[in-house]
């Protein structure tokens, strides 16, 4: 550690640089609190660190930002790489707090919207130290047993902390292994995670999502009554043409 007036041999062991959320990089300003020891063998003082703090930008964000640039640098958000979502869903799987309340959100939406569809929930937490490694058991769960044809990864809003757990490498990488696509409805229309960046499709809320998996059913049959009635117009407009037609020609 230097600034323009000193220096300190600094020492980071793995067992406290392994909780750093974000990679110290060369010129950096850092905040750094520890302790001061000897380094026997040479005779010279030594900063041992317990915690690294960046100046400016807290860790949690300068740590997102980084993970954003180098997943965008390996192509994990390319629009080549996601997956369509299908027509005409019948089984949703949502994987999610089932005590929360996304979850109660996404519900009402659906049966008010297409009470015919299958909904599978797999229980995860969605904050704290185990939530990405069961939203990952979720993903995988539903991969391993295809038993649904999308995947909604769901969770209220929330600080920077709350959604950390969808900031996660290991998570960005098991959405981008999924061959069944994956909808991210994290947080509220402002809140951003790395994993909406490799969802297939990003909905701004978890009732967004919910519209969006059983929209097209009711767009269809909407669709389906106005050609409906444009295809009675038609026949009664040719047959009132025929009729007149044949009025001339009797006459």
């Amino acid at each position: 550690l230097k600034d323009n007036k000193a220096q300190i041999k600094s020492v980071c062991f793995r067992s406290q640089n392994r909780l750093l959320k974000f990679n110290p990089e060369d010129g950096m300003d850092v905040i750094v609190r520890g302790s001061v020891s000897v380094y026997p063998p040479r005779g010279e003082f030594q900063l041992i660190a317990n915690t690294i703090e960046p100046l400016g930008p807290g860790a949690l964000q300068l740590a997102f930002e980084q993970l954003k640039t180098r997943l965008e640098s390996e192509g994990l958000f390319d629009s080549k790489h996601k997956k369509p979502l299908p027509l005409l869903p019948s089984k949703i799987g949502i994987v999610t707090s089932p005590t929360g309340a996304a979850i109660q959100d996404i519900l009402k939406v659906l049966w008010r919207r297409n009470d015919r569809l299958n909904i599978l929930i797999f229980p995860s937490k969605v904050q704290g130290a185990k939530a990405t490694c069961e939203i990952i058991q979720g993903i995988q769960y539903f991969n391993a047993n295809e038993n649904v044809d999308v995947v909604i990864l769901a969770r209220g809003g929330g600080s920077l902390e709350d959604l950390w757990s969808f900031n996660e490498e290991d998570l960005a990488r098991a959405i981008s292994s999924s061959h069944i696509p994956v909808i991210s409805a994290i947080g509220h229309e402002t809140d951003f995670t790395i994993a909406d960046f490799v969802a297939d499709l990003r909905a701004p809320t978890p009732s967004a999502a919910a519209e969006i998996v059983s929209g097209a059913r009711e767009e269809l049959a909407k669709a389906i009554e106005h050609l409906t009635q444009r295809s009675a117009q038609a026949i009664r407009l040719n047959l009132k043409n025929r009729r007149e037609k044949l009025r001339v020609l009797a006459s």
